[in-house]
C-alpha cells in the first residue's frame, strides 16, 4: 500500500477509537434511561436514536452539513467559540460518526440493562446503595457483555462508514480521507489493485468482528445478542 493509504488506515483507526469512546459516554446514560423509564416520551427518544438505521447516509450528512455550516446553529456556535467550522475537519467526522453509529451502541446496551434482574438492584437498595452506586456497582458489571458488544459494533460501524464521512469530511489526505473514501477514490481512478487491497482488508476485518460478536453472544443471555443492534 502507498503511504497515503497507510495514513488513511491510521486516520480510520483514530476516528473509530475516539468515536467509540464518545459513543459509550453518550450512549450509556441514554440506554439506561430507555431501559428504566416509563415516560411517554420513550418511543420518541428510541425512534430518534434508531433513525440512522433507516435514513440514507446522504440525508443525514446533508442535514449535518446544514447544521454545522456557517448559517447553521452548530456552525454559529463553533464560530462564536473560536473553533471555526466543523465540515471537512476531523472533528466534524467525529461528530457525524457519533450520531450515525449511536443506535449500534445504544440498542445493545439498552437490552443488556433491561435483562438485569430487578431483584439485584432492589437488594443493593436495601443495603442503602444510592442510584449512582447501584448503577456503577450492580448495573454496569451485569451489563458488561452488552458493553463489549456495543463497543465492538460501534468501532466496526465507524470503520465501515462511507456516505456520511464523504459528505461531512470530503477527501482531504491526512485529515478526512478514511479507508472507505480511499477505496472509492481508487475505484474512481480505476486503480483496482489498490482498491482490492484496501477492500480485502476491510472484508477480513468485518469477518473478524462478526466472529468476535458471535463468540461473545455464546456466553451471554439472549438479550445482549447481536440481533439487539439490528
Amino acid at each position: 500500500m502507498s503511504a497515503a493509504d497507510w495514513i488513511a488506515v491510521r486516520l480510520t483507526a483514530e476516528l473509530a477509537a475516539l468515536t467509540t469512546v464518545l459513543l459509550l459516554i453518550v450512549g450509556t446514560p441514554i440506554a439506561w434511561w430507555l431501559a428504566r423509564t416509563r415516560s411517554a416520551g420513550k418511543p420518541l427518544v428510541a425512534s430518534l436514536v434508531a433513525m440512522p438505521l433507516v435514513l440514507p447516509p446522504s440525508v443525514l450528512g446533508f442535514y449535518l452539513l446544514l447544521l454545522m455550516g456557517p448559517q447553521g446553529p452548530v456552525g454559529r456556535l463553533t464560530q462564536a467559540l473560536g473553533l471555526g467550522l466543523l465540515p471537512f475537519t476531523f472533528a466534524g467526522l467525529v461528530l457525524a460518526s457519533v450520531l450515525y453509529s449511536l443506535p449500534f451502541v445504544v440498542q445493545p446496551l439498552q437490552q443488556a440493562f433491561e435483562a438485569i434482574p430487578e431483584h439485584a438492584l432492589d437488594a443493593a437498595a436495601t443495603l442503602r446503595a444510592g442510584p449512582w452506586d447501584r448503577f456503577v456497582s450492580v448495573a454496569l458489571p451485569l451489563a458488561r457483555p452488552g458493553l463489549l458488544t456495543a463497543s465492538v459494533l460501534g468501532f466496526a460501524h465507524t470503520v465501515g462508514e462511507f456516505g456520511v464521512v464523504l459528505m461531512i469530511g470530503g477527501n482531504i489526505p491526512g485529515a478526512t480521507r478514511v479507508l472507505s473514501v480511499a477505496v472509492y477514490e481508487h475505484v474512481e481512478a480505476t486503480e483496482f489493485d489498490q482498491a482490492h487491497r484496501l477492500a480485502a482488508g476491510m472484508v477480513v476485518f468485518a469477518l473478524l468482528v462478526l466472529l468476535t460478536l458471535y463468540a461473545l453472544n455464546r456466553r451471554v443471555r439472549p438479550g445482549t445478542a447481536i440481533g439487539a443492534a439490528r
